[in-house]
């Protein structure tokens, strides 16, 4: 194995391929990206045999913005014939490949590949059979165990590979497979419920996403975002002059201020959660949030930072380093992750939580 194939939202493979660089280069992982424009992968090249495991086993999948997946694989398997896919497959999991506890036949996220998932989920079951009986995977799904994975990008034409399930995305694709709700007043309600299902492990939900905590929603019009915390039985003060949804007046969990993000302070510093979608420039929102936590305004926050249309994975970088310093440079200890999620568009979400007398990374 000397490659490591990544799995990204189409149109941003060349953010995928920097970031994917970059951090190989720390590791003094050495080799190449290939990326191919709304491909909806990147796949990077070893130069080193071996170095594609090391890189999944020390690269920690929550720090990668850009990637949704990671796996170690070898070439790509390709002309496989109608009549016999699995042999070649099977063919190809040679020597140093471990035995799996789980198997997902996927695809990247583009509209061309998705086409190919019908026959993915019909091709599951027999190949799995056959991975059995050859001792490639274990018996009864063994969720403690690598994953193994098989990416068809196109008919016949397939990756095969593992990643191991303490360092890789516990969902099919790196995707979250949730449902818009009927009650919402925006499609961005979908972009909060990712990010929970992404930062907060679900054994912590109970702790930190509790009812009856205080959050602040700032640029919360129409209430996108505030649905989602009303939703967990929190309160909310929601921060915005726009006109917020009546169905999310009405829980009487909301209060509504008619005033700029960037000036409103909360009376009582009783907050949990900030929560923040404001369509500003990504350094004057990332300084905010940094502000709100070395006040100690909040423990706990989520925030999106807007793209440019050139320089994009330069900007991340910078504003999420100037964050960092400005956080450490007056004694807040913390824990940052961020992420370019699927409900995400022309922007990145970020996670900061505060950890106090807790060891920060």
């Amino acid at each position: 194995m000397n490659q490591v194939l990544l799995y990204c939202r189409p149109g941003f493979e060349k953010e995928c391929a920097g970031e994917v660089q970059d951090k190989a280069n720390t590791l003094e992982l050495f080799g190449f990206p290939r990326a191919k424009n709304n491909s909806g992968y990147v796949l990077f090249e070893f130069y080193q045999a071996g170095d594609a495991n090391k890189f999944i086993q020390l690269q920690p999948f929550s720090q990668l913005i850009f990637a949704r997946q990671m796996f170690a694989t070898s070439a790509m398997l390709t002309g496989l014939p109608t009549e016999d896919r699995i042999s070649p497959i099977l063919e190809a999991i040679g020597e140093g490949f471990p035995i799996c506890g789980d198997l997902r036949i996927e695809t990247p996220d583009t509209n061309e590949a998705k086409e190919l998932l019908k026959f993915c989920r019909k091709f599951t079951v027999p190949l799995r059979q056959a991975m059995r009986k050859r001792n490639i995977l274990y018996v009864k799904d063994n969720h403690k165990k690598p994953v193994l994975h098989v990416c068809f990008i196109a008919p016949g034409c397939c990756f095969v590979g593992y990643s191991f399930t303490q360092n890789n995305s516990q969902f099919f694709m790196g995707i979250p497979r949730l449902k818009f709700p009927s009650d919402a007043p925006s499609r961005s309600t979908l972009k909060l419920e990712e990010a929970f299902h992404v930062f907060i492990p679900r054994e912590e939900w109970d702790e930190r996403l509790a009812p009856g905590m205080w959050s602040v929603d700032l640029g919360a019009c129409p209430g996108g975002w505030t649905y989602q915390l009303v939703k967990r039985s929190m309160f909310v003060h929601a921060i915005d002059n726009g006109i917020m949804a009546q169905s999310l007046m009405d829980t009487g969990q909301v209060k509504y201020h008619a005033v700029d993000g960037f000036k409103y302070e909360p009376a009582r510093k009783n907050i949990t959660w900030i929560v923040c979608d404001m369509i500003e420039k990504p350094a004057r929102v990332a300084h905010l949030i940094g502000e709100w936590l070395i006040k100690a305004w909040a423990k706990e926050a989520i925030f999106n930072l807007k793209l440019p249309m050139k320089g994009r994975y330069d900007e991340v970088l910078q504003d999420i380093e100037n964050l960092k310093v400005l956080l450490i440079k007056n004694g807040v200890k913390f824990k940052l992750q961020a992420k370019h999620l699927y409900h995400d568009r022309e922007e990145i979400t970020v996670h900061i939580q505060r950890l106090d007398n807790r060891s920060a990374y």
